[in-house]
């Protein structure tokens, strides 16, 4: 496994493994022999507010997007116990983290609202005009045949 010395998040920002901490605890997933000897599960813990890679801005957002998976103490905490070796949770939760905080930076465009183009609004309202004249006229030749009867 390639050992990750730092994470390339967005263009301009890497966070360095130092800042973040990796416990290890035994899985509850089955592994055979290894389930009561070696402790597999990875857990990754990153402190938002100690984060000298991030700027203010980052870390309310990162805050605001991931706060479902933040304590109120501000760590961030992913856990993997998928496999049965450390090294491949540990390079799972490696990406994970990757992908939590590329998508918690990346900013989402603002849309902007179009106005109906004129043709079309014209087009919508001949064919109402139309619909309604066909209706008009079944219902008037209805009435001619029923009054002759």
């Amino acid at each position: 496994m390639k050992d990750f010395d730092e994470i390339k998040i967005i263009a301009d920002l890497i966070i360095p493994t130092e800042e973040l901490t990796f416990i290890m605890s035994r899985s509850s997933k089955p592994g055979g022999q290894n389930v009561n000897k070696l402790s597999t599960r990875i857990t990754l813990q990153f402190e938002i507010d100690r984060s000298a890679s991030l700027s203010e801005e980052q870390k309310t957002r990162i805050k605001i997007q991931l706060r479902s998976r933040i304590s109120k103490s501000g760590i961030l905490q992913i856990s993997s116990q998928d496999h049965r070796s450390q090294s491949a949770n540990k390079k799972t939760v490696m990406q994970r983290f990757e992908e939590l905080m590329r998508k918690a930076l990346t900013e989402i465009p603002v849309r902007k609202k179009t106005k109906t183009p004129y043709r079309e609004k014209m087009s919508r309202l001949k064919n109402k005009k139309h619909r309604g004249r066909l209706k008009k006229l079944r219902s008037e030749k209805y009435n001619v045949i029923t009054d002759q009867d």
